[in-house]
C-alpha cells in the first residue's frame, strides 16, 4: 500500500501541474486567448489608423494642389487676405473645423496567466493532500483492524 500511496501522490502532483499549465499557464489556453484578443485590438487600431491616413492624404493633396482649400484652411487658422475683415460674435464660442486625431495608443493588457511558481506550489499541495489522505486512510484501516482483532 505504501508504494501505491507515494506513486498516487506523485502522479496527482504531475497531473495537477499539467492541467493547470495547459489551462492557465504562461503558454496555456487562457494566455493564447488573451493574445488573440490583443491581436484583434491591434488589428482594429491598424484599420482606424489606415482610415485616418487616407483622410490625411486627401487633405494633403487638397492643400498641395487646390488654392481654394489653402484659403479655407488659412481662414480656419485665423488668416485672411489684406482686403478681408473678420467679424467676431461674442458668446458663440470658437467654431473651428474639426481636425482628425493622429490615432490612439493601444497598450496591451497585463497577462492573466499563472506563474510557474504558483503552478508548482499548487501541484505540490495537491500531491501532499493525496499523500495525507491515503496515509490517514491507511492509519484508520490499521486502527480499525487492531480493534476488531483484539476484541
Amino acid at each position: 500500500m505504501s508504494a501505491f500511496k507515494y506513486l498516487a501522490a506523485l502522479w496527482t502532483a504531475a497531473a495537477v501541474y499539467s492541467i493547470l499549465s495547459i489551462a492557465a499557464g504562461n503558454m496555456g489556453i487562457s494566455a493564447y486567448n488573451q493574445l488573440k484578443l490583443e491581436r484583434d485590438k491591434q488589428r482594429a487600431n491598424l484599420e482606424t489608423l489606415k482610415t485616418i491616413n487616407r483622410q490625411l492624404e486627401g487633405d494633403m493633396d487638397a492643400l498641395r494642389y487646390d488654392s481654394d482649400a489653402i484659403a479655407v484652411y488659412a481662414r480656419d487658422l485665423g488668416y485672411g487676405l489684406a482686403n478681408e475683415r473678420f467679424v467676431r460674435i461674442v458668446g458663440l464660442g470658437g467654431v473651428k473645423k474639426q481636425r482628425t486625431m493622429p490615432g490612439r495608443l493601444v497598450i496591451p493588457g497585463y497577462p492573466g496567466a499563472l506563474s510557474n511558481k504558483t503552478l508548482r506550489i499548487s501541484s505540490l499541495c495537491a500531491g501532499l493532500a493525496v499523500l495525507l489522505l491515503l496515509g490517514a486512510a491507511e492509519a484508520f484501516k490499521k486502527r480499525r483492524n487492531s480493534r476488531s482483532g483484539g476484541v
